[in-house]
């Protein structure tokens, strides 16, 4: 749900996406403003971030193991 998010974030403000995440060591600052300068550039990389983030939660919904947490249907109307 971050991967999703945050593309949403990014592509619909890029120059904020990278804003929010400048906080740390100046080399990850630096990379931040890279981003910062190229808003084009931050919504394609944010596209992707969505496009995986649908596609990851899709592949672990389908796959049919339970994450954890998570109970199986037959079990949660046992319990009830």
């Amino acid at each position: 749900m971050l991967l999703i998010g945050d593309g949403v974030m990014a592509l619909v403000r890029p120059e904020w996406d990278a804003e929010a995440w400048a906080v740390g060591p100046e080399w990850w600052k630096q990379s931040m403003r890279f981003f910062r300068r190229r808003p084009a550039l931050t919504r394609l990389i944010a596209a992707t971030q969505i496009s995986t983030g649908i596609w990851w939660a899709l592949s672990q919904e389908n796959s049919g193991e339970e994450q954890p947490g998570q109970q199986r249907e037959s079990e949660t109307l046992r319990a009830a």
